[in-house]
């Protein structure tokens, strides 16, 4: 049959033609088009005369996703944060409470499954209310409401003008009435109520029934009471104004309302109606927390992991984009964390550095998985919190600045492996004698650096560098292995000049290090590079040692496991990325004294093979102990987070120390969180050296080994960099 159209309705005039008539407010005008239609205000015909009318009318509806949170998974799915800008759990319509259902109908659109969508005898109604009675009746029905909600949603995600109520003109109202009038055609009513109580504002940021039921009483919507459910369907109304925490009275005065309504249409019983009124609100009001701050755990490697999605294009074109996405697009993004670890990680830094007894104290454990760069733990003995004080920050110790870290910390003698693993690269071995009694390389003293404009850099000083070691009586000479156990200033110089400081520079930025502050690679320029005058990141310097764990192989650190959306979507996080870096057997060679080190001036009661170094900086300012199983690689830094003062004479862990040294700070704390976790992982032993090899904590020249001898440092012309005068201590 056709449809009957009117030729006051043509598509070119329609609106000016309503706005001329009505002459009045955008409300007004809205319910006189509900008296157009004499015929259809007296009659059963008001569906099918209002859809006739509205038909004429342009529209276009944009569906957008509903804006749910997005919730950061540790590796396992178990939820360590949320963020949202509305706080909604979309569920079925058979999760919903009958009560609730009714409820709603009762009060927003009793006549909800008589009318098509635009109820012409409820715009009558409420024409004549508003026009003859101090109060005000609304006259949208629920499809007109789950319209405008739609509508506001998309308009939000699309930065445009948004329809919410009191900003809507003529224009708008009449376009969500023809929008109401197809959403009838396309979608059943219980579609329609499901969207709506899906997509419609409870109170503040929780959105949607699910939420609303889980956020005030502490249970499902589907286990909604009468009077639960009759409270709910009244904040609708007015979500602040009717919000039982702050106007109780208001709230239980609309709930009763609203079980008024239910009664009066017969969805409860007069019993029913008189026992809820007669009961309180009941509230158990359980805020969902939302950000890295609410986490109950792993509140730094959730900022990371914040940063992460900020920092990565596969989530937007800039960061205003992507973080709508992370507020509104319900992501779930399934980490590499590993939950067992960082709450003992958590744990193991609060008992040996607890965070309100020295001022600036800090530490923290970072733990990466060799042969995949997954980072599976990132603790700080400090409470993130952006109340900066005593125990308190947002700072990230173990990552670089622009990821939420600061400057970083020297590595002091941790960077010592990597000189040694290139004098083995350079055709050397551990057990070569090097002359390490030489401390003094005078002023214009030539190292060889062939990536340099000159081939070479010079001691700028006046004075010369003067190299000294920790331990004394140790300028002699000494093999490579044992100067490395003992950490030998003068042996690790000693090696260094006799090598090419680019091809040291090389095999760092081989196996990722680089400063905290710009991402640079180390700089040759400056020869005290090698005993750690560089500020680096800890989860910098754990990647570079997982390499040793990894017989050469270079993985490049990662926390983002998958992500995908409520849509389906998936997104391109950075993929396992490894390279082989560093030969198998020189790593082995290597890895002799690292083994040494851990096992014997670490950790003696681990029974499973470990590797690793300590370092302390020159001002004991920094102490570390990284080291490693085939499994885990995991750096363990106490330092004063706050400057270069010294830990000298600091109580940490209830002890004041006097002598400040790696092995007795970061190392004991190392020791027992590996101690608790390792076994999780692999602990193989490491890749045995197949070629000569000496016991490193003894002297001697081993059979087989090669003096080394140090030229005098040779003089050159007035060079053009300048020079640390850092040195390692340890």
């Amino acid at each position: 049959m056709a449809k009957r159209t009117s030729p006051f309705f043509d598509t070119a005039t329609t609106l000016g033609k309503i706005v001329a008539f009505l002459g009045v407010s955008a409300l007004c005008g809205v319910l006189a088009a509900g008296l157009l239609l004499p015929a259809a205000a007296m009659g059963g015909a008001t569906a099918t005369a209002g859809g006739d009318m509205l038909e004429q009318l342009p529209a276009e509806l944009k569906e957008e996703p509903l804006s749910v949170p997005s919730r950061i998974l540790d590796k396992d799915g178990t939820v360590l944060a949320t963020f949202y800008a509305e706080n909604r759990v979309p569920v079925t319509l058979d999760k919903i409470s009958k009560n609730m259902q009714d409820a709603i109908i009762a009060i927003e659109d009793e006549r909800f499954y008589q009318h098509g969508g635009v109820d012409a005898r409820g715009l009558t109604r409420a024409l004549v209310n508003n026009a003859t009675s101090s109060s005000t009746q609304g006259a949208s029905t629920i499809t007109q409401q789950y319209v405008n909600n739609v509508l506001v949603n998309a308009q939000y995600l699309n930065n445009e003008r948004t329809t919410i109520s009191g900003t809507k003109n003529v224009a708008d109202k009449l376009r969500e009435m023809k929008l109401a009038v197809a959403v009838e055609k396309e979608m059943s009513k219980d579609e329609i109520l499901e969207g709506y109580l899906n997509i419609v504002l409870f109170s503040g940021r929780v959105y949607g029934v699910e939420a609303a039921s889980r956020y005030f009483f502490d249970k499902a919507a589907a286990d909604l009471t009468i009077p639960e459910s009759a409270m709910l369907a009244g904040m609708v109304q007015s979500p602040n104004g009717y919000n039982p925490v702050n106007n109780p009275e208001g709230a239980t005065q609309r709930r009763n309302t609203v079980l008024a309504a239910m009664l009066r249409t017969g969805k409860i019983t007069q019993a029913q109606h008189d026992e809820a009124v007669a009961t309180d609100l009941g509230l158990d009001v359980t805020p969902l927390a939302s950000g890295c701050m609410s986490a109950a755990y792993g509140n730094y490697f959730c900022d990371y992991v914040q940063r992460a999605v900020l920092d990565n294009e596969a989530f937007g074109p800039d960061v205003e984009s992507r973080q709508r996405l992370l507020d509104r697009g319900g992501l779930q993004i399934r980490t590499t964390l590993d939950s067992t670890l960082q709450k003992q990680a958590e744990k193991t830094v609060l008992e040996h550095v607890p965070n309100d007894e020295s001022d600036g104290v800090g530490a923290s454990l970072v733990t990466v998985e060799p042969g995949t760069g997954n980072v599976r733990a990132m603790a700080q003995n400090t409470r993130y919190d952006t109340a900066e004080g005593q125990g308190q920050t947002t700072l990230n110790f173990n990552v670089d600045k622009p990821m939420g870290g600061g400057n970083g910390f020297q590595a002091g003698s941790t960077l010592k492996p990597f000189v040694f693993l290139t004098w083995i690269e350079s055709g050397h071995s551990m057990v070569d004698t090097l002359d390490a009694k030489n401390n003094k390389y005078p002023q214009w003293t030539e190292f060889k650096a062939s990536c340099e404009e000159d081939g070479d850099v010079h001691i700028p000083d006046e004075n010369g560098w003067t190299v000294r070691n920790a331990i004394r009586d140790m300028t002699k000479p000494m093999r490579a292995d044992y100067g490395l156990y003992w950490s030998i200033n003068t042996a690790t110089v000693a090696a260094t000049y006799l090598m090419d400081l680019c091809a040291i520079t090389d095999m760092t930025n081989r196996v990722g290090i680089h400063r905290a502050d710009n991402g640079n690679g180390i700089d040759p320029g400056q020869p005290s590079f090698v005993l750690g005058s560089e500020e680096v990141s800890p989860m910098t310097m754990a990647s570079a040692y997982a390499t040793l764990a990894d017989d050469g192989n270079y993985c490049e650190p990662r926390v983002l496991a998958e992500v995908t959306d409520t849509r389906g979507n998936s997104y391109q996080v950075p993929p396992v990325a490894c390279e082989k870096v560093a030969d198998t057997q020189q790593v082995a060679e290597l890895n002799n004294t690292l083994k040494a080190i851990a096992s014997e001036r670490i950790a003696k009661d681990i029974p499973f093979p470990i590797a690793g170094k300590t370092g302390t900086n020159n001002t004991s300012s920094s102490t570390w102990f990284i080291g490693s199983t085939t499994g885990l690689t995991t750096a363990s830094w106490v330092g004063n987070y706050k400057g270069l003062g010294s830990l000298e004479g600091r109580t940490i862990g209830g002890v004041e120390f006097e002598d400040v040294w790696g092995s007795i700070i970061a190392g004991p704390m190392w020791a027992d969180y590996m101690g608790t976790v390792a076994g999780r992982y692999e602990t193989a032993e490491f890749t045995p050296f197949d070629g000569p090899e000496s016991d490193p904590r003894t002297e001697g020249e081993r059979e087989g080994g090669t003096t080394v001898k140090l030229d005098e440092p040779r003089p050159g012309p007035q060079p053009y960099h300048d020079d640390s005068t850092v040195v390692s201590t340890e």
